[in-house]
C-alpha cells in the first residue's frame, strides 16, 4: 500500500454539469503521476445532484473522496476543510470547472521537485472572462499590493501546490475571513510561479458573481492592511485642518471690505452643503471602523470555519 504524495483539493458547489468531465480528466492525471494520489472533493452545500455523482465516483475509484459540509460554507471554508482533510506530501488546490486545467499540476510538481515550497499558478490569459471582470481584477491586485505588506502573487487564483510543511502551517490559521491565496503567500517559504492559460468553464455557470467578488476583496483588504482605518484617520485629519481654515477666511472676510463677501459669509448653502459633507464622511469613517469590530467579533466567538456532514474515504490508496 502506497502512501499518498499528492493531494487534490476540489471544492463543488452545483457542479453537476462538469463532474464526469473533470472525473475523466483526473483519472488520467492520477495515472500520469510517479506517486500515488488522492483527490479530495468537497461537497458546499450543493443543491443539484453533485455530491450523488461525486459519491459514485468514490465508489468506482477509492483514490476519488466524497467531502459533504453540512451547509454553503463559502468556497474558502471548502478549500480550507479539503486542505485539513489531505494526507499528501504535496497539496493541489483547483477548482471543478476546469478552467484550472489538470494538465498544469506536472509543471506545479516540477517546480515542487526543484525545491519550492508552494508553486502559484499564474493565469497568463483568461478566456471566456468579460472585460470588466478582466479589468477590475487587474485594479484589485495592483491596489492590494500597494497597501499590504504581504507579497500577493498578482494574476494568480486559488490553483496552487503547498508542500507539506507549507500546508501545516497553513491548518494553524484559522482566521474566519479567510483569503487562502492571500494566507499561502503570508506564510513564506520558498515561493514559484507557473505561467498558464486559463481556459473558459466547461460547462455551468460561474459561482463568483460580482456580489461575491466585492465580499472575496474586502476579506483579502481588511484580513490583509489596516490602510483603510488608517485613511480614514488621514481623512479626518484633512478635513479638519481644511475646516479651520474655513473658519479663518470667514472671519476675515466678515471684517474686509470684498465685494460680495458679506453675502458669502452669511449665506446658508455653502453651510448646509459641508455639514451634509462632514455628517456622510463621519458615517463612512464610522462605518468603516464598524467592519473591523464586527470581523473582530466574528473571530472572538471562534466558530469552527465548517461542519462536515460525512466524509466517505477508503483506507487502501492506489497508485
Amino acid at each position: 500500500m502506497d502512501s499518498v504524495v499528492y493531494s487534490f483539493v476540489i471544492p463543488v458547489y452545483n457542479e453537476e454539469a462538469v463532474l464526469l468531465e473533470l472525473f475523466s480528466r483526473m483519472e488520467a492525471t492520477l495515472g500520469k503521476l510517479d506517486s500515488a494520489g488522492e483527490v479530495l472533493l468537497v461537497d458546499d452545500g450543493s443543491k443539484d445532484k453533485s455530491f450523488d455523482l461525486l459519491l459514485a465516483q468514490h465508489k468506482k475509484d477509492p483514490r476519488f473522496k466524497a467531502i459533504k459540509l453540512s451547509r454553503n460554507f463559502g468556497h474558502q471554508n471548502a478549500v480550507t476543510a479539503g486542505i485539513d482533510l489531505s494526507k499528501g506530501k504535496a497539496v493541489i488546490i483547483m477548482d471543478a470547472d476546469l478552467q484550472d486545467p489538470p494538465e498544469v499540476v506536472f509543471d506545479l510538481i516540477a517546480q515542487w521537485k526543484a525545491g519550492f515550497d508552494v508553486v502559484h499558478a499564474v493565469r497568463q490569459s483568461r478566456a471566456g472572462e468579460s472585460w470588466f471582470k478582466l479589468i477590475t481584477a487587474n485594479v484589485f491586485y495592483r491596489f492590494l499590493e500597494k497597501i499590504t505588506e504581504t507579497k500577493i502573487v498578482r494574476n494568480a487564483g486559488d490553483f496552487r501546490l503547498m508542500d507539506r510543511k507549507v500546508v501545516d502551517a497553513f491548518c494553524r490559521l484559522r482566521e474566519q475571513h479567510r483569503f487562502v491565496r492571500g494566507l499561502s503567500c503570508w506564510v513564506g517559504f520558498k515561493q514559484s510561479c507557473v505561467l498558464y492559460e486559463r481556459q473558459a468553464r466547461y460547462a455551468g455557470e460561474t459561482k463568483y458573481p460580482l456580489k461575491r467578488m466585492i465580499k472575496l476583496a474586502v476579506n483579502a483588504i481588511t484580513s490583509f492592511s489596516d490602510w483603510p482605518l488608517r485613511l480614514a484617520f488621514k481623512t479626518g485629519v484633512f478635513i479638519s485642518c481644511a475646516s479651520f481654515l474655513s473658519a479663518v477666511v470667514l472671519i476675515i472676510l466678515r471684517f474686509i471690505e470684498v465685494e460680495g463677501s458679506s453675502q458669502w459669509a452669511s449665506g446658508w448653502a455653502s453651510l448646509m452643503v459641508c455639514m451634509a459633507f462632514l455628517n456622510g464622511m463621519m458615517m463612512m469613517m464610522v462605518g468603516l471602523v464598524g467592519i473591523y469590530v464586527g470581523r473582530i467579533f466574528q473571530e472572538v466567538k471562534g466558530r469552527p470555519l465548517y461542519i462536515v456532514e460525512a466524509f466517505h474515504q477508503e483506507c487502501k490508496n492506489t497508485k
